[in-house]
């Protein structure tokens, strides 16, 4: 049966992986993702991607990325990437040479291997941000702090971690040309949700919370089902 979940409020689109990203009217959606979304990481020679963490292969940890922005605007061929101080800067590689002082890196499109962490789009509540505000009162919660594609109002009363009932389930808004979502899972959130932003402090109380209710984990992770666009204001409705 056909349910209304709640409101696009917000749609964040991060050009630039791990770096601040931007937010957008409306979107076109493909099997990708959010058009341009983490299209642009910064590389190392190595070829691992600049995070707020380090694995083995794939990520190494380049303190510093979140306190930069991007933004792509109506291009894709090339972001815009910006300082601490909101600044736009001329020549982006040059600069992260030297912000990060990594003489081997490199801002590079993605090519035969994906950018995302997982999966393509992660949308997140307002009952569960709101949820975590009572929980840690005196601390400073912002949904830029979980990078989310889409936050989602839902209606008064409904239960926070209520994304985790939509699991196996797909969404759609109620446009013709709507993208249509299959939710997955959930992340597993890791320290970056502590990090420092602009605007925003360090804050590890926000991941011991997570961790102790919710076994780490915040947000619904989908993919999609079928291109289209979404919008600010689009009804979800849960199919």
């Amino acid at each position: 049966m056909a349910e209304i979940i709640g409101v696009i409020e917000r749609l964040w689109r991060y050009p630039v992986k791990s770096t601040g990203g931007e937010r957008l009217d409306s979107v076109e959606v493909d099997g990708r993702g959010l058009a341009g979304d983490r299209l642009y990481a910064v590389r190392d020679a190595a070829g691992r991607l600049g995070s707020g963490k380090s694995t083995p292969r794939r990520f190494r940890r380049m303190d510093g990325l979140l306190r930069l922005s991007s933004r792509l605007g109506h291009r894709i061929d090339g972001p815009e990437l910006f300082d601490p101080l909101g600044r736009r800067v001329a020549d982006p590689t040059a600069f992260l040479r030297a912000y990060l002082q990594r003489p081997d890196v490199e801002l590079a499109r993605e090519d035969g291997v994906s950018h995302f962490d997982d999966l393509p789009v992660s949308l997140l509540t307002t009952a569960t941000l709101d949820w975590l505000r009572e929980a840690v009162p005196f601390t400073a919660v912002d949904e830029r702090r979980f990078r989310p594609n889409i936050v989602l109002r839902t209606p008064p009363g409904t239960p926070p971690f209520v994304e985790d009932e939509w699991f196996g389930r797909e969404a759609h808004g109620e446009a013709p040309d709507s993208a249509r979502l299959a939710f997955v899972r959930s992340s597993e959130r890791c320290a970056m949700t502590a990090a420092p932003q602009p605007g925003l402090p360090h804050a590890p109380e926000i991941l011991k919370t997570i961790v102790h209710t919710h076994d780490g984990r915040l947000d619904a992770l989908a993919e999609v089902a079928a291109p289209g666009r979404l919008r600010l204001g689009d009804r979800l409705v849960l199919g």
